[in-house]
Formats: C-alpha cells, sequence, structure tokens
C-alpha cells in the first residue's frame, strides 16, 4: 500500500492513521512513487489547485501501475464523489463517513469491479473518529475536533466534514499517552476549528468541557515536552488561554491565527466572525505576554469584491502588526459557496499580484522576526534528516533551524544559539 496526502495537517494525522489500520491487517508500507498493490489518494479541496493535484496523481498512477487498486478519500471524495468516480482508474471514492471503514472496503473489493461510491449526507455525519500521525516519531500531528458551524462564504468544509465534533478529553489523553510510548516529544494540537473544541459535547451532556479545559490536562501529561496549537481562531482564542499559553512550561511561544483580511468590510462578506479591531488585540496581548512569540497568519488575497484600497488596508494593517509569517491563499471559487454571488470578481492576474506582494511581506516578517533572536540561546527539537548531508528543527518559537546532520541529535531537544 501507498499513501498520499494533500492538504491540512488533519489529513496527514488521518492519512497515518488509515496506514497503521491497514499495517495491522498485514498490509506492507510503500513509498507512492513505488510498485504497490493500493494507492490510497487523500484529497483536500480548499482550493481548484488541490483537486487538479489529485487528478494528476490518478494519472500517473495508471501510467506506473495500472492493475492497482486506487482510493480516493477526503474533502474533494465527499464533496465530489461523481466527479472523482470518472476519472479512469479510481476504484473506490470514501466520503467523510467512511473513510475509517477502508479496511471492510478494500476486503470486499476486487480489481475489476466497477467503481464504487461510499458516501453519506454530510448533515447526518455525527461520529467522532481519533487519529494522530507517527510517520516521524520526533512531533505528531493529533486530532482533537473535526468539522465547523461556522457557515464563511468562501468555504467548502462544513459541506466536506460536516458538524463540529470533538473527542473526549480522556480520549485525547489516551492517544497523547500512545504517542509518548512511541518516543514522540512534541504534540501539535490539530481540528478543523480547533478552538471550538468541547462545545457541541457540553451542549449534548452538559458537561463543562473547553479548549481551555483541555490544554490545563494537556500540561499534566508526563513524558511530552512540547505542544503547539495548530490553528484557533482569533475569537474563540480567549485571553485566559494566551495567558495559560504564557505561563506553561511545555505549551509553545506559537500561535497561528487566521485572518483572512485586514478590511472589516471583507471579513464581513467574508462572513468572518470578528474585525479587525480585535485581532489586533488578540496580538497585542501575546506580545506583551510574550515578546518572543512567533505569531503565523492565514489571509485570503482576491476575494471577490476586495478592491485596490482594501488590498492595501490588508497590507497595511499586517505590516503594522508583530506577527512572524503569513500563510498567503488565492481566493478559488468553490462550488455552492455564497462567495460565487458576490461582484465584482477579482481578475486572476491581479489575485497573483497581490498574492506575490504578501508572501513577500512574509519573507520579510519572518526575517525580522530571526534577526530579533540573534544571539539568544533557544531549544530546538531535531526533527529528521531533510537532506543526504542536513538535518533541520524548530525552536520554540518556531524558527527553522538547519544544520550539518548528527545523528545523536535527532528527537534530542539541543540548546541552540540563534
Amino acid at each position: 500500500m501507498a499513501f498520499h496526502t494533500l492538504g491540512c495537517k488533519l489529513n496527514y494525522s488521518e492519512t497515518s492513521t488509515l496506514s497503521r489500520m491497514l499495517e495491522k491487517e498485514g498490509f506492507e508500507k510503500r513509498e507512492f512513487d513505488e510498485p504497490a498493490d493500493v494507492y490510497v489518494i487523500n484529497t483536500c479541496s480548499v482550493t481548484e489547485n488541490a483537486d487538479k493535484e489529485c487528478r494528476h496523481l490518478v494519472r500517473r498512477i495508471q501510467r506506473q501501475s495500472p492493475e492497482s487498486l486506487v482510493v480516493i478519500t477526503g474533502c474533494y471524495a465527499q464533496l465530489k464523489p461523481r466527479e472523482i468516480a470518472s476519472i479512469p482508474g479510481v476504484d473506490l471514492v470514501l466520503g467523510a463517513a467512511e473513510k475509517f471503514n477502508i479496511v471492510q472496503h478494500l476486503k470486499e473489493w476486487s480489481k475489476g469491479d466497477p467503481t464504487k461510491i461510499c458516501s453519506c449526507d454530510i448533515g447526518e455525519l455525527s461520529s467522532f473518529h481519533a487519529s494522530f500521525s507517527l510517520n516521524d516519531r520526533t512531533r505528531t500531528f493529533l486530532k482533537v475536533q473535526d468539522g465547523c458551524d461556522y457557515n464563511c462564504s468562501f468555504c467548502t468544509i462544513p459541506m466536506a466534514r460536516g458538524k463540529s465534533r470533538s473527542d473526549t478529553i480522556a480520549g485525547v489523553l489516551r492517544n497523547v499517552e500512545e504517542a509518548v510510548a512511541a518516543g514522540v516529544k512534541e504534540v501539535v494540537l490539530t481540528g478543523v476549528n480547533l478552538g471550538d473544541f468541547g462545545r457541541s459535547e457540553v451542549a449534548l451532556t452538559g458537561d463543562e468541557t473547553n479548549f481551555f479545559t483541555l490544554i490545563r490536562e494537556l500540561e499534566q501529561v508526563e513524558g511530552i515536552q512540547r505542544y503547539r496549537i495548530s490553528s484557533i481562531e482569533p475569537n474563540l482564542l480567549s485571553p485566559e488561554i494566551i495567558e495559560w499559553v504564557a505561563g506553561s512550561s511545555k505549551f509553545m511561544p506559537h500561535f497561528h491565527i487566521p485572518l483572512q483580511s485586514g478590511s472589516n468590510r471583507i471579513l464581513a462578506s467574508m462572513r468572518r466572525r470578528y474585525k479587525r479591531e480585535l485581532y489586533a488585540e488578540r496580538v497585542q496581548q501575546i506580545k506583551a505576554l510574550m515578546p518572543h512569540c512567533a505569531i503565523g497568519v492565514d489571509v485570503i488575497t482576491g476575494f471577490p469584491g476586495e478592491t485596490g484600497v482594501e488590498f492595501r488596508e490588508t497590507v497595511d494593517f499586517l505590516q503594522g502588526l508583530e506577527v512572524s509569517y503569513l500563510h498567503v491563499f488565492t481566493y478559488s471559487e468553490r462550488d455552492h459557496t455564497k462567495a460565487l454571488e458576490i461582484k465584482p470578481v477579482v481578475p486572476i492576474a491581479t489575485r497573483q499580484e497581490r498574492n506575490k506582494i504578501l508572501r513577500n511581506l512574509s519573507y520579510m516578517k519572518m526575517q525580522y522576526f530571526t534577526a530579533q533572536h540573534q544571539g539568544q540561546v533557544r531549544k530546538v527539537l531535531f526533527e529528521k534528516q531533510a537532506h543526504d548531508t542536513l538535518m533541520e528543527g524548530y525552536t520554540d518559537n518556531y524558527i527553522k533551524i538547519t544544520t550539518p546532520y548528527r545523528a545523536e541529535w535527532v528527537n534530542q531537544l539541543v540548546d541552540w544559539t540563534i
């Protein structure tokens, strides 16, 4: 079997779990460019490029291994199962409710059968399947929440992953302890809307469970030296969470906070649940308590109706914030989203030019952030061998370090002078 993952850290955690499930059934794992009996592509559908890449991968498999079974799962598989099933070479399409039943589906399947679609009405999906990655024993991406109850006008994720639901705190703790037993030193908490952890369960059970409760419990787990919060909405990043991280010995000084636009009019058009003023307040509180903290930002360029003046608002807003780097996305039309109704449409060339401007700003922000720490000694967790003679790792505040490979440093915290 061979796997390929498109998209977010959540997908990587699920791919790793699916791989372990098949290994327990006797499958041997191969690299994706090697011959395999079964190829599984875990897809994303946030952008059109992700859809195109899935189709490209299927064609590649057909050229190199035409007799193999090809399984497509993930967000694209849930959103457009018939479109995927029409791609020559695809054998099995598993939607959101069926991906974790992959073992049973493979047992019932053989090459030459008609393409089978196993999907569901996303509104009926209510179960939560825990998953975490163990591909690199240094760091694990641990899914603690799935789905989303927000309805941002550009986003298909609620249609692909369903309503918000979470693991239990006891379930999360068990998975962390399993990761500890495997030698993991760092856990990255992931979810579609991570800050929403536990809210749906409170409504059902009345128990006082939320993301703040979870991180306090995780602090007590022995053996894990680092936690990171992968991405959290600014309206759900409460002051008490920021204060907790500032005083924690295990939660790293590193936040990733989606912004999407620095224009309040565009934020409203996107149906985001905050204004730029709240975002600035959160950044200011973080930097007041943790001047050394890294802050990453998601931004979308070329959203329908975004004028040159509003784009400049975003650029000026980000230039004035003490953030460390940007993840820049070019707006991509998605079927069945409200954004399709918003006019005027920003030309593709303009979107790409704005993307380039923000990527340049991101580079300058990261250079400046790194320079602020020059000469400081910070702990680096070296993760892997990046190339033949190099290895890489990250400081507590997410500065990437690359150095000549030393086997004794792998999965170790090393004092490093920036």
